[in-house]
């Protein structure tokens, strides 16, 4: 795949995000296009192939989001930051929200590598129109604009009447801290100051530290929020998830102490 972007564009400079998302893992990968593009400048172009449909019917796409652009399969991987693009969920992008997202269907044969396998899109697609965008092809050569694109269950979390905050473990890391979908938004640090509980897998807690070394007791479980701006339930020096036997999806549910 580097080797097609740099036969297009020799001066394109290609950065490694991550190669150690789980094989069929798309919501693993939603969630890391969603924490790490932020970083990135504008005009990036984010190339995503965590793609067990390929050689399907699947749609290629190109997302237009933030100022940047992303380029893979329509099955959901993008649309964690479409939907952050809107302000439909969570954004970490500092200051006014973007305009909402542009999505094409990769249709234009054109900007393709020759023959297109059919295990192997992010050579032949993915590759070839990345590195098209890179030297200044517009949009709308590419493909044309469409607004069915496949989407992953939304992250909002949810609050009840009575202020009970219900969300889920959205990813668990290389450490086993289980990244929820919980943010400031939804849990204030003056609902943190009034005291509250978090309930996972059985287990509670209403510790809460800044950092992760704060914790003394390495069996204690703790909340910190993450780099990423999400609420993390955490163990000091070992696995939150393993201690919980939590997976991704198991429910979060915050009260009032």
């Amino acid at each position: 795949m580097k080797g097609v972007i740099l036969s297009v564009n020799p001066n394109a400079q290609v950065v490694d995000i991550a190669h150690d998302i789980a094989p069929q893992d798309i919501e693993a990968a939603a969630f890391n296009l969603l924490a790490a593009h932020t970083s990135f400048p504008a005009g990036t172009i984010h190339v995503a192939v965590v793609d067990p449909g390929v050689g399907s019917n699947r749609r290629a796409i190109l997302v237009e989001a933030g100022e940047q652009f992303f380029v893979g399969p329509d099955n959901g991987i993008f649309s964690y930051v479409c939907d952050s693009a809107k302000g439909d969920e969570p954004s970490l992008t500092v200051g006014l929200r973007p305009r909402a997202p542009r999505v094409f269907h990769l249709n234009n044969p054109k900007y393709f590598r020759h023959p297109v396998s059919d295990t192997f899109n992010g050579r032949d697609i993915f590759a070839p129109v990345a590195a098209a965008l890179s030297i200044g092809v517009e949009p709308k050569e590419l493909g044309v604009q469409i607004d069915d694109y496949a989407r992953l269950p939304p992250l909002k979390a949810e609050i009840s009447r009575d202020g009970v905050i219900s969300g889920r473990v959205i990813h668990i890391d290389h450490f086993g801290n289980c990244v929820t979908n919980i943010t400031a938004e939804e849990l204030t640090s003056q609902m943190i100051a009034d005291g509250v509980r978090v309930g996972v897998c059985g287990q509670q807690t209403e510790t809460f530290h800044r950092f992760f070394a704060a914790e003394r007791d390495n069996n204690k479980l703790f909340c910190v929020w993450g780099s990423a701006g999400f609420l993390e339930i955490a163990a000091k020096n070992q696995s939150a998830a393993k201690l919980l036997q939590a997976k991704r999806g198991d429910s979060v549910v915050i009260t009032r102490t």
